[in-house]
């Protein structure tokens, strides 16, 4: 074998090299040939594993670096006793973390910090030949996540007890002695912490405090926000706040009353903060064309900047939407009444009037404040019945004068849509009914129909009007901006389609069209759901910005939320700009408030994101429960996701998610071909590819974490490569972590509340 470079000397060509740098170039760089490649991908694949490098093997790069002070987490101790650790927050585009070495430090009050505890440190660089990247040296000990605090409480006869996980990500028990069970009860959600008889010890748990019996409370998704730290209770000051805000009178603000508008809604909705109308456009110079009214409850005329409502609702920053109940960004007097939009009732609001042509295309706007009064609160399933001709005492008076001009408005919109051809990604919604005892009663995947793409087409057309006028005034803005995918994710995009005979264009900037051209000619074939799949995982994540970076998916230049200011923070800063660039009040956006929209952007992000995984954790542990007693039960599934260490599948019944252990598929060594998107086997070839259909058997259920296991019964099918020899042959015996369940145990899950992209588009 020749000599290969150092792990120093690679990261030092890539952060030199003057264009794109992968495995070829390495290799051409340090005269890496024949059988030497192979001695170099597995180099490679280790500096990955390590956080050194990332990106695909076409294109890599030195991920980014830790900042010289830090926190971390220690995660797991190395063959010699010491303790490693990973940064606390790691951006997952950059790769894997890096592995970070602990040094002894000064010792503080106390017991010595050990797994699980967080620290901020001191960083120092080390060199990628020194076996680690980094070495840290403790400043502060800081208290631990509550994520690694949380737990149901199971007892045990004479006074003791064992601590059940609820985190997927930590399937083990903590055994708990008599005198630290704090009195809870069996089946408590519980607060805890460890302690260990020595530095290297065994650790053993003391409850701290008692949160209550999700399942005596009928509230599963308790334990999902005393996880992620969601505030679910509002202080005294701020109900005493919104039980004191009255209704604003007319004044100023344009009325409305006499225009029927309608509120077309899901029929578990608690509030209704958007209505619509539409009428043909009476000027004959655009005939054929509509004029549509979007009307928003007038959450700024309450919640004032600065006021006791308004940090609760910052903090908040967003409503959580769980199928057993909701903790709402505003207290109820707020969301559920005074700015809910009741049928018959006056209500204020921020108001929208846009004029359409008869293609769709919009031809002016213009914002106001106003009265308005509910004609009838619709539901989604109502509207579409009525316009198929099954009318009942309500829709009846409203077809003809109300309802037939909004589908006539959509009808114009759609076309727009297709000349503009935003993302067409059909990802069904499944949604979670429970029964009287708050378990699941049956998992669906309600029709999608007109009436939620119409309402979703205003709610765009309002949305994209609202960024319109604040840029034209040049005011400061909260965007909802979705980026177009990385250059790495296209990359592997392009590999991957290159597999099965498709091409990703190269030249010029991707557009969502492209994609769409490729799930157009895919659709009717086997490779559907795959590459749907893949497709799917290319994309950015949206998020909140000051800064305006378009909307990839709905191929929009400009976008901002504007039409839930309810449920959304990002809404209410834009209700209050516009108040404040149109001169329509005195509670519009401060220049405080104008200075930090970038962290407003950047906080509002991140509890999105947080409201997000709790409401997908609680979907996976009520379908866990509600899959429990069918251990053993055969399924209908599809492949969801890879790792090395085994393959994700998604049922097709429920939508649920469970894992499947490389270690338990066949007789034979299964490697991860990350191109392919697949687990291949090493001596036969036949694979399982991300997206295959497969049947499953349910081995276990961890109901407290949302995790199933499964045992695969489908044989595995050959994709047109050979059997590989001599690689990766560690990956199959990496660790499994408590009775065979996969450490960093992970997936996702369906069945919101509510559904649709109305919430988070």
């Amino acid at each position: 074998m020749g000599k290969l470079p150092s792990k120093q000397e690679i990261l030092d060509f890539l952060a030199t090299a003057s264009g794109e740098a992968g495995k070829r170039e390495i290799a051409r760089a340090f005269g890496v040939k024949g059988s030497d490649r192979i001695a170099l991908k597995a180099l490679l694949r280790d500096m990955a594993d390590d956080g050194l490098i990332a990106g695909s093997r076409r294109k890599l790069a030195r991920p980014g670096v830790l900042a010289p002070v830090t926190v971390i987490e220690i995660v797991s101790r190395d063959k010699d006793g010491e303790f490693i650790a990973r940064p606390a927050v790691w951006d997952e585009e950059h790769g894997a973390p890096p592995r970070i070495l602990m040094s002894e430090s000064k010792r503080e009050p106390g017991p010595a910090a050990g797994i699980g505890d967080r620290v901020l440190a001191r960083i120092t660089p080390l060199g990628a030949d020194a076996g680690y990247p980094y070495q840290a040296r403790t400043i502060k000990r800081l208290a631990r996540a509550s994520r690694s605090l949380l737990g149901i409480f199971r007892a045990l006869p004479g006074g003791a007890g064992v601590i059940d996980p609820v985190d997927r990500k930590q399937l083990k028990e903590w055994p708990v002695a008599r005198g630290g069970t704090g009195e809870a009860q069996g089946g408590e959600l519980v607060r805890f912490e460890l302690a260990r008889s020595s530095r290297f010890g065994g650790e053993t748990a003391r409850i701290t405090e008692r949160l209550g019996n999700p399942a005596a409370q009928q509230a599963i998704s308790l334990i999902a926000i005393h996880i992620h730290g969601i505030p679910d209770t509002f202080p005294d000051a701020v109900l005493a706040a919104a039980d004191a805000a009255k209704e604003p009178e007319l004044g100023r603000r344009e009325d409305l009353r006499h225009l029927p508008l309608v509120t077309i809604d899901p029929s578990d909705a608690r509030d209704h903060d958007d209505a619509v109308w539409a009428e043909t456009d009476p000027d004959p110079n655009n005939r054929g064309g509509w004029v549509v009214i979007v009307a928003i409850a007038d959450v700024a005329s309450y919640v004032r900047p600065g006021s006791v409502l308004d940090k609760e609702a910052k903090k908040r920053g967003n409503s959580v939407y769980f199928p057993d109940r909701v903790v709402p960004m505003l207290p109820e007097r707020i969301s559920n009444d005074l700015c809910s939009l009741k049928e018959d009732e006056p209500r204020p609001c921020l108001a929208v009037r846009m004029v359409f042509d008869k293609d769709g295309r919009k031809l002016g706007h213009r914002f106001f404040r106003a009265l308005m009064r509910s004609a009838a609160s619709l539901t989604y399933e109502q509207a579409q019945a009525a316009i198929d001709g099954r009318l009942d005492d309500m829709t009846g008076p409203l077809l003809d004068p109300v309802l037939r001009p909004l589908w006539g408005a959509y009808a114009s919109l759609v076309l727009e849509r297709t000349e503009r051809g935003p993302l067409d990604l059909d990802l069904p919604e499944r949604k979670i009914l429970l029964d009287e005892k708050g378990r699941v009663r049956a998992v669906v995947s309600p029709p999608r129909l007109d009436a939620h793409r119409l309402i979703e087409e205003f709610m765009i057309a309002a949305n994209v009007a609202a960024a319109e006028t604040l840029e034209a005034k040049r005011s400061p803005l909260i965007y909802r901006v979705h980026d177009c995918p990385s250059k790495e994710k296209l990359a592997s995009l392009g590999e991957f389609l290159s597999t099965i005979g498709l091409k990703l264009p190269k030249a010029g900037t991707i557009k969502p069209v492209q994609f769409n051209r490729i799930l157009a000619d895919t659709r009717a074939t086997p490779s559907a759901d795959l590459v749907g799949e893949v497709i799917l995982r290319s994309q950015a994540q949206a998020v909140y910005s000051g800064d305006n970076l378009g909307h990839f998916g709905l191929n929009l230049r400009r976008y901002a939320h504007f039409t839930s200011p309810i449920r959304r923070y990002a809404d209410l800063i834009v209700h209050r700009a516009l108040v404040r660039a149109l001169g329509l009040g005195p509670d519009g956006l401060t220049d405080g408030e104008m200075g930090e929209l970038q962290e407003i952007a950047q906080s509002i992000s991140d509890t999105e994101r947080r409201a997000m995984a709790a409401e997908r954790e609680t979907a996976d542990r009520l379908i866990a429960a509600y899959l429990a007693d069918r251990i053993g039960a055969k399924f209908q599934a599809r492949v969801s996701g890879l790792v090395r260490t085994g393959l994700f599948v998604r049922l097709i019944e429920t939508g649920a998610d469970g894992f499947v252990p490389a270690s338990s598929i066949g007789h034979e060594y299964f490697y991860h071909d990350e191109v392919r998107q697949a687990l291949v086997g090493e001596d036969t070839g036949l694979a399982f590819r991300l997206g295959d259909p497969v049947e499953v058997r349910l081995v276990e259920a961890i109901p407290t974490a949302g995790a199933l296991r499964f045992e695969l019964l489908s044989e595995g099918r050959s994709i047109g490569t050979k059997p590989r020899s001599g690689a990766g042959k560690g990956d199959k015996g990496r660790p499994q972590g408590d009775k065979g369940r996969p450490q960093g145990y992970k997936g996702k899950s369906h069945g919101r509340a509510r559904g649709g992209s109305r919430k988070r588009r």
